[in-house]
C-alpha cells in the first residue's frame, strides 16, 4: 500500500515547511521563525500528473544540542533518509551556501540516494541568479523556487515524478478505509497510540509536554487494511497557550477533528477529567463526529472499577454520553487493535441509512410515547420524517411549530432513534421544518 517517499531536507530556516505547503497547496507544517519547530516527520500524500507519492517535511538538520529534543529530531530525520525514494535538499538562495549546508551534502553524498538540490527564496530575478553559486555543491542542477509565492512548483513536481520510480496500478487504487484523529489533553499518551499502531517510531514521544505541534498523518495496516490515523497535538487551557506555535497546534487540532471520520478522545486515566477534555468532547460533539472515549493508562488506574469509571466519564462529559468506552495500554499495545475495530463499527453506524417508512414507525411510537411539551396552548404535531445523508445520519422532521421541538426533546428522539435503530453509537442530525398538510404522526 505504501507509495514512494520525497523525504524534505535541509538545515533550520531554509524553508521546508513553507515547501512541503507550496507542493500540497494546503498549509499542513507550521511555518515559524524559531528553529526547531519542526518535531516529527509531517507528510502528505501529493498526486502530480497522475503519479502519486508520499511527501514528507522534516526537522531541521544541525540543531544545536541544547535545542529541545534535538537528538530525538536527529532520528526522525534519520529514519526519513533511510526511507525515502528520493531526497529534496533545500538550500536558502539569500544567506548563500553556509558550513551547515556543506556539512549536510557530504552527509548526503554518503546515503547515495537520488536528489533534487532546491534554491528557495528566489522570488526575484536577483535571487534566481544566484542560484547558480549552489552548483558548487556538487549535487547537480539548482533549482530555483520560491515556496512561499509558488513559484517554480510545477518545474519541481515535474522532476520528482520523473526521478521517482512507477507503482503499481493496485498502490494507486488502495486508499484508506478511514481517518482517525487522536486528539486529546498534553501527555495522554496520542503519540505512543501512534508509533503502536505504525508499529515504528513514527512520531517523537517525550515526557516534556507539548512535544507534538503539528497534526501529523500516519499511515498504518491492520490485517491487510489501510488505515490514516492522524496525532494532534495536545490542548491547554486557552490562557496557558505560550506564542504562535502553539496557537496554531490548537488550530490544527480542530481542522484534524472536521476531516477525520471518526475520532478518539484519550484520556489519562490515572488523571481526572479536566476543562480541557470538556472542550475538546464539546467540540467534537459540534462537528457530529463518530467518537470512541478511549481509556488510556488504564494499566496505572490502581483500584478503578470499569463500571465506577465509566460512570464517572460519562458524567463529566455528557454531551458524549452516547459514546462508546474502550479501555487501553498504549504503550503495551493492550486493547489497541480492537479500539480500531471498534472505529470501523461506529464507522458503518455513521454510513447507515434507513428507510423511510422504518424511520417514521419509530418516530411514530416515540411521539406516543412522549409528546412535546404545549406552549402558549399549541400543541406539537409531526406530520413525517425522512433521512437527507449520512456522516453523521441527517433527518428532517416536518411539523407544525418548530419552537414546539426543543433540543431536550431533541435529545429524546436521539435516543429512540439509537435504541431501535443501528445508529447505537453515534451523533445524529436533525431539523425541523413547518408544514401544515401531511400524513400525521400523531397519538391519538
Amino acid at each position: 500500500m505504501f507509495l514512494p517517499i520525497v523525504a524534505i531536507i535541509g538545515r533550520p530556516n531554509v524553508g521546508k515547511s513553507s515547501l512541503l505547503n507550496c507542493l500540497a497547496r494546503k498549509r499542513i507544517s507550521i511555518v515559524d521563525p524559531t528553529s526547531g519547530v519542526t518535531r516529527d516527520r509531517i507528510s502528505i500524500e501529493i498526486e502530480h500528473e497522475g503519479r502519486l507519492f508520499e511527501l514528507i517535511d522534516t526537522g531541521g538538520l544541525g540543531l544545536k544540542d541544547d535545542v529541545e529534543l534535538a537528538h530525538e529530531i536527529e532520528v526522525q530525520i534519520e529514519i526519513a533518509l533511510q526511507k525515502a525514494n528520493l531526497i529534496i535538499f533545500v538550500v536558502d538562495v539569500r544567506k548563500g551556501i553556509t558550513p551547515l549546508d556543506v556539512e549536510v551534502t557530504e552527509r548526503l553524498r554518503k546515503i547515495k540516494k537520488p536528489l533534487l538540490l532546491v534554491v528557495n527564496k528566489c522570488d526575484t530575478p536577483k535571487f534566481e541568479l544566484q542560484a547558480g553559486e549552489f552548483y558548487k555543491l556538487g549535487l547537480g542542477e539548482p533549482l530555483p523556487i520560491s515556496a512561499l509565492e509558488r513559484h517554480g512548483r510545477s518545474n519541481l513536481l515535474d522532476k520528482i515524478v520523473a526521478t521517482l520510480p512507477e507503482i503499481s496500478e493496485k498502490q494507486k487504487t488502495l486508499k484508506p478505509l478511514m481517518k482517525i484523529a487522536i486528539v486529546g489533553k498534553r501527555n495522554a499518551g496520542k503519540s505512543t497510540l501512534i508509533n503502536t499502531l505504525a508499529n515504528e517510531e513514527r512520531v517523537i514521544v517525550s515526557e516534556i509536554a507539548g512535544t507534538t505541534r503539528d497534526s501529523v498523518d500516519v499511515r498504518f495496516e491492520i490485517e491487510g487494511k489501510p488505515f490514516v490515523a492522524i496525532d494532534t497535538a495536545g490542548i491547554r487551557k486557552k490562557k496557558q497557550i505560550q506564542g504562535s506555535i502553539e496557537f496554531y497546534g490548537m488550530s490544527r487540532v480542530e481542522r484534524s477533528i472536521r476531516r477525520a471520520d471518526v475520532v478518539l478522545l484519550l484520556i489519562d486515566a490515572p488523571r481526572k477529567i479536566s476543562q480541557v477534555d470538556k472542550k475538546i468532547g464539546d467540540f467534537i460533539k459540534t462537528q457530529f463526529k463518530p467518537c470512541i472515549l478511549v481509556i488510556n493508562k488504564w494499566d496505572l488506574a490502581e483500584g478503578a472499577e470499569v463500571d465506577q469509571f465509566t460512570d464517572y466519564i460519562q458524567s463529566r462529559l455528557p454531551g458524549l454520553y452516547f459514546a462508546p468506552l474502550s479501555f487501553i495500554s498504549a504503550l503495551n499495545g493492550e486493547n489497541v487493535i480492537e479500539t480500531v475495530e471498534l472505529a470501523q463499527e461506529i464507522f458503518q453506524q455513521a454510513h447507515t441509512r434507513v428507510s423511510t417508512s422504518e424511520l417514521n414507525k419509530v418516530l411514530e411510537h416515540a411521539f406516543a410515547l412522549h409528546h412535546p411539551r404545549k406552549r402558549k396552548n399549541k400543541i406539537a404535531k409531526m406530520y413525517y420524517a425522512t433521512q437527507v445523508s449520512v456522516c453523521p445520519p441527517t433527518f428532517v422532521l416536518f411539523v407544525n411549530h418548530k419552537s414546539l421541538f426543543t433540543s431536550d426533546y431533541e435529545r429524546y428522539l436521539s435516543n429512540q432513534l439509537r435504541k431501535d435503530l443501528p445508529f447505537h453509537e453515534i451523533p445524529l442530525r436533525f431539523y425541523f421544518r413547518p408544514k401544515k398538510r401531511g400524513q400525521l404522526i400523531e397519538h391519538k
